[in-house]
């Protein structure tokens, strides 16, 4: 029996998440966090608000899956990687304001880190036992969003409801913003760095409106080696849980007979710069991944709230982004402090002049 503790229960991850737990006796959901929402009964021990790190150390669990939204779910990732507790990673923004410092973590710790996103489970399987010297480059692909095709000036009065309408994945608010926006790409782009050792020039992001595929990985011998499925997150998710078994799920197999779409563009960086400001934070390196994460973050919130135009978002990140120092983080406290001064930042940004 494999122990589970669940942080972000409510989100659209926590709510497959427990699908896929239900589905298969050898997990036991011990533990389950959420933000603000009841979720009395969902396991033994439940938490709403307050300390994560408070209920791993009570739950004393054999996997962590991190749902939490944001900068938020950072503290339960560093603990269960310094604790060596296996840890299905889904906060992908964790990783990105803290990648150094979690890598040193799991080190220490000897656990695994399983990423959930789609991308990066699928890249993880692509490469799962392969020597690195025969990986060339990494692809990751990105639906476009509801947006994809248009340019700027078609852009300047969407709303959030245009914005929250993804054509191919069902996911959370601010998640889907991103997507919108590809700042989901670009904080995937950082997280992949981390999680597989890669230069930024050997990591390539393109839009497949079809989300069939999810990943290439690129051999130096020239063959490329693809995952592909339908755009279901029950699918990584239940790898994750169950690694290193491949459970069976509910999802069907592709069709491959029913016409399948399989075209590939590169992304529009002027109309979309989000992705292009992401990779210059990533080369940066330092504290900018994480200013560009606490950037967004505010900016997609002001965008929610009817605070901030759609295009608005990219400008305070950029802005935010180019009135920090990023100077390297030595540790939490170091994060916590340059998370909370890009806040400040952009904040700033929204005033009126």
């Amino acid at each position: 029996m494999k122990r589970i503790v669940l942080l972000g229960a409510t989100g659209s991850i926590g709510r497959q998440a427990i699908e896929v737990i239900d589905g298969h006796p050898e997990l036991e959901l011990v533990a389950a966090a959420s933000g603000s929402r009841s979720i009395d009964g969902v396991a033994p021990l439940t938490q709403v608000g307050g300390d994560l790190v408070e209920l791993l150390e009570r739950a004393e669990p054999d996997l962590v899956l991190n749902a939490v939204v944001g900068f938020a779910g950072l503290p339960a990732t560093l603990w269960a990687l310094e604790h060596g507790v296996d840890l299905a990673l889904a906060n992908k923004e964790s990783l990105v304001a803290a990648g150094e410092l979690a890598l040193a973590a799991q080190r220490r710790g000897g656990g695994l880190l399983l990423p959930v996103d789609s991308e990066h489970s699928a890249a993880f399987q692509c490469l799962d036992g392969r020597a690195s010297e025969t990986v060339d480059s990494l692809v990751l692909t990105a639906s476009g969003g509801p947006f994809r095709g248009r340019t700027r000036e078609e852009l300047h009065d969407v709303t959030p409801d245009e914005a929250l309408a993804h054509p191919t994945w069902n996911m959370g608010p601010k998640i889907t913003i991103d997507s919108a926006t590809l700042a989901n790409k670009g904080l995937e782009l950082i997280e992949a760095h981390f999680l597989f050792g890669l230069s930024y020039e050997r990591i390539e992001v393109v839009v497949h409106p079809t989300s069939v595929v999810h990943a290439f990985v690129r051999l130096r011998d020239g063959a490329a080696l693809a995952h592909l499925g339908y755009p279901d997150m029950r699918v990584p998710i239940s790898y994750a849980l169950t690694y290193p078994e491949r459970a069976a799920t509910p999802i069907p197999s592709l069709d491959l007979a029913s016409g399948l779409s399989l075209e590939f563009h590169a992304p529009d960086l002027e109309t979309f710069p989000l992705l292009a400001l992401a990779r210059g934070a990533g080369e940066q390196g330092g504290t900018f991944p994480c200013v560009f994460n606490a950037a967004n973050e505010l900016a997609v919130a002001a965008f929610l709230e009817g605070r901030l135009p759609f295009l608005g978002i990219a400008e305070v990140v950029e802005e935010t982004l180019a009135a920090s120092d990023g100077a390297s983080a030595r540790d939490l406290d170091d994060l916590v402090e340059a998370d909370a001064s890009a806040r400040e930042l952009a904040e700033r940004t929204l005033a009126p002049a």
